[in-house]
């Protein structure tokens, strides 16, 4: 088999040959500077939140990176899922009941199975599924999991047996056959239990083309969800391109009366896309259509924040009306300002605190491996209020650290840790092997990290048993600070600007997450990991 290309935007154009339009839409407006943090909610550490406390919310209504929503309402309760990459555990799902405040549950992948994109979460006959498109060595592969309480346990992933198709849709027709939805635009069939495919992949229809001249990534049809209402099944898809120019990524629309076809493309197409890099938010794209719990109907997708790609694309939540001739349309423009939160919610609780004591007996939601393998044994226990983690690798860059995702636009995290001989621990801030910046202490020294590199310049004495670590990221300008025992805390000669550290540098379409690590041989013990946003 051909070699599979590492990157999802090399593998997307490989996989539908399709070429971008080629120039140039005006786009030239001046970046505003992002909204202030005081004009967010405030949550757990102080990180912002969507939920303004009168009635309206604030856009990212999930900071941080959150791709690829796939959202499921299950009667009073909307549940959510999105993209989680090559981190483990993954396919993280979030409750709310109010859709605008979101709490994670559940990891439903508790084991390592690939690059894991754009999920999607369905309940049919009282059971729950996740269709999964996994990267992997050799194939993009489509598992399915499956449970009957949404808590889990899930079950063990199924190989579908589908190569080269990512962004799965599932719909169930008006025969009540169910089928599964693709980039390209393609449909397959399943069988009543979900569990296996039935006959071919085969074309379902010819998305819909921007006119020539707008700047885009690529053409890129994907992300094809299904929705019924009325006597229409409608298609709500994405072109342009997730990541390149600000102006790529756009929702479009396309109905049918039968899950066969044919399709009617929206006239008002995209319905959603930033037309300029102006915006506060860009490349918005990759939407689920869904119904509020009073009635009214809205609309969760991802973008990129202006001037922030290093968060990573972020959850956003647009108004919906549904116009007299049966289309979709938002309303919540560019969403640079707030707006009215869905009618009928039930107080829902939002995302917990990111600090963590490590006094529980597993480990925190917040947290996940970058990259694991999938045959190595278990890296990490809790004992007497401390979380061990086992080295693993040789330095930053492959010891697979534990990440957290946050969310704001300058913040501090701390830890306190404890060395075994042969072992380098530390604190960092991650993109992947190749983009990072970290500060770490081993065999009596400080050490630096810095994008797959531990340049021995920076090498310094430092003795102690007990260390501690803060590292500090105002607007993108990072600085660290070190503690030996319970001595002062001194700051690191060496700063960094990491405003550079996202996909369309370094591929991978992951984010800057905070990051603790163990490498070289032994162990590193962590206690009192500690989070707060600066204002």
């Amino acid at each position: 088999m051909k070699d599979i290309p590492t990157s999802r935007r090399q593998f997307v154009a490989s996989a539908i040959a399709a070429s971008a339009a080629a120039a140039s839409r005006p786009a030239t407006a001046a970046a505003p500077p992002p909204v202030p943090r005081a004009l967010y909610g405030a949550g757990p550490d102080g990180q912002r939140v969507a939920d303004l406390g009168d009635g309206t919310y604030r856009n990212p209504v999930l900071a941080g990176d959150h791709a690829d929503p796939t959202i499921l309402k299950d009667g009073a309760d909307y549940y959510l899922t999105c993209s989680s990459f090559n981190l483990s555990p993954g396919a993280l799902i979030w409750h709310s009941t109010d859709l605008v405040n979101w709490s994670p549950l559940v990891a439903a992948l508790t084991k390592p199975l690939g690059t894991v994109w754009a999920m999607d979460l369905v309940k049919h006959a009282g059971r729950y599924f996740i269709y999964i498109p996994v990267l992997q060595p050799s194939r993009v592969a489509v598992y399915v999991i499956h449970a009957d309480d949404i808590r889990g346990p899930w079950s063990e992933p199924i190989d579908l047996g589908l190569d080269g198709c990512i962004d799965p849709g599932h719909a169930v027709g008006e025969d009540g056959r169910r089928h599964l939805f693709f980039n390209g635009i393609r449909r397959i069939g399943l069988t009543d239990d979900g569990l296996a495919t039935v006959g071919k992949l085969e074309h379902a229809h010819t998305p819909w083309r921007y006119p020539e001249g707008w700047v885009v990534e690529m053409f890129a049809p994907e992300g094809p969800k299904i929705l019924r209402r009325g006597e229409y099944f409608y298609m709500i898809a994405a072109v342009g391109g997730t990541s390149g120019p600000p102006t790529s990524h756009m929702v479009t629309v396309a109905r049918s009366r039968s899950i066969y076809g044919p399709w009617e493309d929206c006239p008002a197409n995209p319905v959603v896309h930033t037309a300029s890099r102006a915006e506060p938010w860009w490349s918005r794209g990759h939407a689920s259509v869904v119904q509020g719990p009073g009635g009214d109907w809205w609309m969760a997708y991802h973008g990129y924040e202006n001037g922030y790609r290093t968060l990573g694309r972020q959850l956003l939540l647009e108004p919906i009306e549904w116009t007299h001739d049966g289309w979709l349309k938002a309303k919540g423009g560019t969403l640079d300002r707030p707006l009215a939160k869905p009618r009928g919610g039930r107080p829902s609780a939002g995302p917990p605190a990111l600090s963590d004591d490590f006094t529980q007996d597993r480990l925190g939601l917040q947290w996940c491996f970058f990259d694991p393998a999938a045959s190595e044994p278990p890296r990490l226990r809790h004992e007497a209020g401390q979380l061990v983690l086992a080295a693993r690798g040789k330095q930053l860059a492959d010891s697979s650290p534990l990440l957290c995702t946050a969310g704001d636009h300058s913040y501090q995290a701390e830890v306190e840790l404890e060395i075994s001989p042969g072992a380098k621990g530390g604190l960092a801030l991650f993109y992947d092997a190749h983009a990072h910046v970290g500060v770490g202490m081993g065999g009596g020294k400080l050490l630096t990290f810095h994008n797959g590199d531990e340049p021995a310049w920076l090498t310094q004495p430092l003795d102690g048993g007990r260390f501690r670590l803060r590292v500090t990221n105002r607007e993108h300008d990072v600085t660290f600070h070190y503690a030996a025992d319970d001595g002062p805390w001194l700051q690191h000669s060496w700063q960094r600007e990491v405003s550079g550290f996202h996909h369309n540098v370094f591929n991978g379409f992951l984010a800057l997450r905070v990051a603790i690590f163990a490498a070289g041989t032994g162990e590193v013990r962590f206690r009192n990991f500690r989070y707060r946003s600066l204002a």
